[in-house]
């Protein structure tokens, strides 16, 4: 198993790094750029999908930076339209990607709104025939993961969902948890208000970034977290965030952001 430096939380699979780069929106030479930046800078934490277009462009950064395959924990995902050929899917990733496994696969969003435990079967196949180390869902209702669990006997390992302070809810939270089910959030800033008087007073406080501040605050709730940028100065003020350290108190008061 990789000795990641950055805290992890850990999977069925192994363990997965609590900070990733995103790369939804990364295209052509700035995707590959962005990843090669982000794995010289020190993350180990990759995150794509069929449906980005850019399994290329990450595949090429992993192999030209020279990083062992197994020290890069890699997450692609089905898209929702190729639920009926998840497997021929897979294998295009990885020939994309340029590797004979992932990390971490996902299904993109429950296809036509269905959890389809038939897709999942398929995600556990690859999982048992070694394409895939963990296997989890991204969009998924409570509701869904328990379709799921109700046909198959297993939960998925991570569900990757929104997730910023404006949707925190502690309920969710610990339903996913009871559940064995690791909350990985995108769009952690995009959805946040990095002026919201919490998040600003924390950041003053620490001298930090109000995003450094939203970042660790994910961290803090075992929520893995993935911003996604292209610029070298932001990929390094996020990784960042894993050094800084907030009080019980400033947790409590960015959570009240919740809806």
């Amino acid at each position: 198993m990789p000795d990641f430096t950055a805290p992890t939380l850990t999977l069925p699979g192994g363990v997965i790094p609590v900070m990733g780069l995103g790369t939804w929106q990364s295209e052509g030479s700035d995707a590959e750029l962005a990843v090669s930046t982000a794995l010289q800078l020190g993350y180990r934490h990759v995150d794509t999908a069929t449906g980005y277009g850019n399994e290329a462009q990450v595949g090429r950064a992993l192999a030209t930076r020279g990083i062992d395959r197994d020290d890069v924990f890699l997450t692609t995902k089905l898209p929702p339209d190729h639920a009926d050929r998840a497997r021929q899917t897979l294998m295009e990733s990885l020939a994309a990607l340029g590797t004979d496994h992932l990390d971490l696969w996902l299904i993109h969003w429950p296809p036509g709104g269905h959890a389809r435990p038939d897709v999942w079967e398929e995600l556990r196949r690859a999982r048992d025939e070694g394409h895939v180390r963990s296997i989890g869902v991204s969009n998924y209702s409570i509701a869904q993961i328990d379709e799921l669990i109700a046909a198959t006997g297993e939960a998925p390992a991570v569900n990757q969902i929104p997730y910023a302070p404006v949707d925190h809810d502690a309920a969710l939270l610990a339903a996913h948890r009871e559940r064995g089910v690791v909350v990985e959030g995108y769009s952690p800033l995009k959805r946040t208000d990095l002026d919201a008087g919490p998040i600003a007073d924390a950041a003053r406080a620490h001298g930090a970034t109000p995003a450094q501040v939203v970042l660790r605050w994910h961290v803090e709730h075992d929520v893995v977290v993935i911003p996604k940028s292209v610029r070298r100065e932001r990929l390094e003020e996020n990784l960042a965030a894993l050094d800084l350290t907030l009080t019980p108190e400033e947790v409590a008061a960015i959570d009240g952001l919740g809806r």
